[in-house]
């Protein structure tokens, strides 16, 4: 699976996508190992395959009539190619699966030259906002009181994100508040390739003592003036992936295949590398300033902005 994609989260279908993971399979395989239908006529394991499949964006029908999972189907797209989907939540607190809600979400389009903001909206969460929260981000009860619930907004933000690569910075944390919200608002899952471009950074600029946005901002001289606002956070962070992307390319990365090889490749400790001592003293105190994301990945100070 390639771009982003909401499907109904079925234990069939999620029984054939695990078998489909080791390669394609024929109805016939499909009827016996997933439906438990052993005796099954391959016309009636057919009908039933294209009953399961057919609107099933991450799955495709080969042409010698075997089903295979997308990426298997198209193979991997270039890197100009792909459409990125820049993604940023702004939320009450850390806990996407608890009490938890998104107050401001944003979605920027990076493929090729285009970069554009496609999708902004506040978000009513129907839950408080800690102090300390609006404090940092701006956003108060007062400001959301007239803003439209998840619900109201859950088709445009899907249509914003389907069919493209999910990228954020920490994206394991927008990745859950929005696969959380989409479940209650919809009951959907998603599924699709995703990116972090704190992983990214991590594996292409070892020497850095610090990737979260503010310190990559600063490297690469990007200035961000809604810091804390999904929208300002979103344009950052997708001018920060387009630097990335040329570094990528750099080394060799020309389909979403590589980038994603990278993006899992082993990170080169940093003692490996010697930072000139100013070099250092200024991201140590960029990296003070800016309430990393990083951090909440190792569970400390809540009150951070996660970035």
């Amino acid at each position: 699976m390639i771009g982003l994609a909401s499907f109904p989260e079925r234990t069939l279908v999620d029984r054939a996508m695990a078998l489909m993971l080791e390669g394609p399979c024929g109805a016939d395989r499909l009827a016996r190992e997933v439906m438990g239908l052993r005796q099954a006529p391959l016309a009636v394991a057919e009908r039933l395959s294209v009953a399961m499949f057919a609107a099933d964006p991450r799955v495709r029908q080969l042409e010698d009539g075997r089903w295979a999972l997308v990426a298997e189907a198209q193979g991997s797209p270039l890197l100009e190619d792909c459409a990125f989907a820049v993604v940023d939540v702004e939320t009450t607190g850390m806990r996407a699966t608890g009490p938890d809600r998104v107050t401001d979400v944003a979605v920027v389009v990076l493929q090729g030259a285009r970069r554009e903001l496609v999708f902004e909206s506040l978000v009513n969460p129907r839950a408080p906002i800690p102090p300390r929260i609006a404090a940092l981000t701006g956003i108060t009860a007062e400001l959301v009181a007239n803003a439209p619930e998840f619900e109201a907004i859950a088709d445009q933000l899907l249509a914003a994100l389907a069919g493209r690569v999910f990228v954020a910075h920490n994206a394991r944390f927008d990745w859950g508040f929005l696969t959380a919200e989409v479940r209650r608002a919809r009951a959907l899952g998603l599924t699709g390739t995703r990116l972090c471009t704190v992983r990214l950074a991590r594996r292409l600029l070892p020497q850095l003592e610090s990737r979260s946005l503010d310190s990559l901002s600063y490297f690469f001289g990007l200035e961000n003036r809604a810091r804390h606002r999904a929208a300002g956070d979103a344009l950052a962070t997708a001018e920060v992936l387009e630097r990335l992307l040329l570094i990528a390319r750099e080394q060799g990365a020309r389909t979403l295949a590589d980038l994603e090889a990278l993006h899992k490749k082993k990170v080169v400790p940093r003692s490996a590398f010697r930072v000139p001592r100013r070099g250092r003293s200024a991201h140590l105190r960029d990296g003070r300033q800016d309430f990393g994301k990083e951090n909440a990945e190792r569970g400390t100070r809540n009150v951070e902005r996660w970035h």
